[in-house]
């Protein structure tokens, strides 16, 4: 297990870190990174400044851990300051896994690192880790509506200070929530991803009734996510009776918004509408009455194809809470850097 992190209390986060005791925190710079199953995205928030600056995305398959990627990215923002570079003694990893010891197991990649050595390696005096969409959710109260998409047609405003959610199709299927709180907001992260799929329709039980022929448990990860979409695909495939090869998910997306491929076409229909159910249900779950934020990489792809989809409909066809679900809103998250925003947010809350 990570140490403790400080004598005091961090109401707002439950992350795992690592911290040197009897301080008010380390002054900036601050390292803060999002690490998904793909790239790891690491940015640098520099002494006074309001943003995070020097954002770069890394291979996570080019570098053996989240060391060895945080110290070439370093070293890339040393040689781009020369003398005004001063290295970071805090830092804050949003992890696109579970997190609650020292050891940290990525899902959807091949990382496996000790959160005590990353902090060592790097020559860190605080290293808080976080789910990356724990960090998400620390953003949402932040976001501008320049760094937003709004549904057409949901004008009704949220309750002030009413509880969030945020989903996000990336590589996997990321789920958050965000509380308010007397002093803040508590994020609530967790593997809501990993909740089991349902049906809404004939089609779609259709659908998982054939993808059941693989896979005994189908989560909504499983296929609604960039390692799913290639199996939606051939469930779709399957239901409609047609014949269609193996595709990766960006190829499926490209034919289907082309319109070249019925089967992909398909595909990209199912998957905003099993996405609007999924997104219907962690709305009620979590009360989260003042929205449902999308997230990840895979929805933004999309373009008008996602607002001209089953997603809305879906979300609000929840029988007799029909009413409760058109009056939350489900903003699209067109910032590809709140994650960092939401770390940084972590580590400034954690200090405070």
């Amino acid at each position: 297990m990570c140490p403790t992190p400080s004598p005091a209390p961090l109401p707002e986060s439950d992350a795992t870190s690592v911290t040197t005791p009897a301080s008010a925190g380390p002054s900036r710079p601050w390292l803060v990174a999002d690490i998904g199953g793909t790239n790891a995205r690491f940015g640098w928030l520099a002494d006074g400044a309001s943003g995070v600056s020097h954002v770069a995305t890394l291979p996570t398959a080019q570098y053996a851990g989240p060391a060895e990627a945080a110290a070439a990215y370093l070293a890339g923002v040393a040689t781009a300051l020369g003398p005004g570079y001063s290295a970071p003694r805090a830092g804050a990893f949003a992890v696109a896994t579970a997190v609650g010891g020292d050891q940290i197991v990525f899902t959807n990649n091949g990382w496996a690192f000790s959160c005590r050595g990353t902090q060592r390696a790097l020559g860190l005096d605080t290293l808080l880790l976080l789910n990356d969409f724990e960090a998400l959710a620390l953003s949402l109260p932040r976001l501008t509506p320049a760094q937003l998409r709004a549904w057409r047609g949901v004008v009704a405003a949220p309750p002030p200070r009413a509880t969030l959610a945020v989903i996000g199709p990336g590589t996997g299927l990321g789920v958050a929530g965000l509380v308010p709180a007397a002093q803040g907001w508590v994020a609530v992260p967790g593997e809501g991803g990993h909740a089991t799929l349902s049906a809404a329709d004939d089609f779609d039980a259709a659908l998982l009734a054939a993808v059941r022929r693989e896979h005994v448990h189908v989560s909504a990860e499983r296929l609604l996510s960039g390692i799913g979409l290639p199996l939606l695909h051939q469930a779709v495939a399957a239901v409609l009776g047609a014949a269609a090869p193996a595709l990766a998910t960006e190829h499926i997306v490209e034919r289907g918004l082309a319109g070249t491929d019925a089967a992909c076409s398909r595909t990209l229909d199912s998957f905003c509408a099993l996405l609007g159910s999924f997104a219907g249900n962690v709305a009620l779950v979590l009360g989260a009455r003042g929205g449902v934020y999308i997230g990840g990489g895979i929805v933004p792809r999309l373009g008008e194809r996602f607002f001209e989809s089953d997603f809305r409909r879906r979300f609000e066809a929840k029988g007799r809470f029909q009413d409760y679900l058109q009056a939350i809103p489900t903003p699209l998250i067109t910032d590809t850097l709140a994650a960092l925003t939401g770390a940084a947010q972590a580590l400034d809350q954690h200090h405070r």
